[in-house]
């Protein structure tokens, strides 16, 4: 069992996996684009089926002729506390293999998978940097593909904000309630030896 951050878990594990959470009180300062390239370096090292490494990542920083636009995509409540973050991305997938275009591209069964396991090495990275990724699916689908550039044969999969840690006073009084690591459910509840469990 490990204890850290208010959190334990049922076995025992490095304790940077309570460490690590999804805060919306971010401190409106700038993040150098190198320590951003640095995160996305990690996440750009998670395993891929076939090694096809179908993640891509689309960003801007904090002041950068980009920032308003990308964050016009997000819904309007992710917008009111993404506005305090250093950085904004768009996780996106390739969802076939092959030559784009080619009537002999495959589906990558997997593309999703793989892109999560990236968005999991960026989230750790950005703790182990000094700064918390928030990923969200609160946006505008249809206006990220046109706002972003994205062509088909991709797939937007969701949207992530990095930065500094905040103070949560800035938020309105209902996020600041939420405004701790959140707990999770029993590995029992989610692990099955043998058969699968429906809950």
């Amino acid at each position: 069992m490990t204890s850290s951050n208010s959190r334990e878990s049922q076995y025992p594990i490095d304790k940077l996996f309570l460490d690590r959470w999804s805060p919306r009180a971010y401190s409106n300062e700038s993040m150098p684009e190198a320590d951003l390239l640095t995160i996305l370096e990690a996440a750009h090292w998670a395993p891929s089926s076939s090694n096809l490494q179908p993640w891509r990542f689309v960003y801007a920083l904090r002041g950068s002729e980009n920032w308003d636009k990308f964050l016009s995509v997000l819904v309007e409540f992710n917008q009111g506390w993404v506005r305090s973050a250093a950085a904004l991305l768009f996780v996106v997938s390739r969802t076939h293999n092959g030559e784009l275009g080619s009537a002999e591209q495959k589906l990558n069964y997997s593309h999703s998978f793989d892109a999560g396991t990236a968005w999991g090495f960026m989230a750790m990275q950005a703790h182990l940097a000094g700064y918390e990724a928030h990923g969200m699916t609160g946006f505008h689908v249809d206006k990220a593909y046109e706002v972003l550039g994205i062509p088909d044969g991709f797939r937007v999969e969701a949207a992530v904000a990095i930065g500094k840690i905040g103070d949560k006073n800035q938020l309105p009084e209902k996020l600041r309630e939420r405004e701790v690591p959140s707990q999770r459910k029993p590995l029992s509840e989610l692990a099955f030896n043998g058969t699968f469990i429906a809950k």
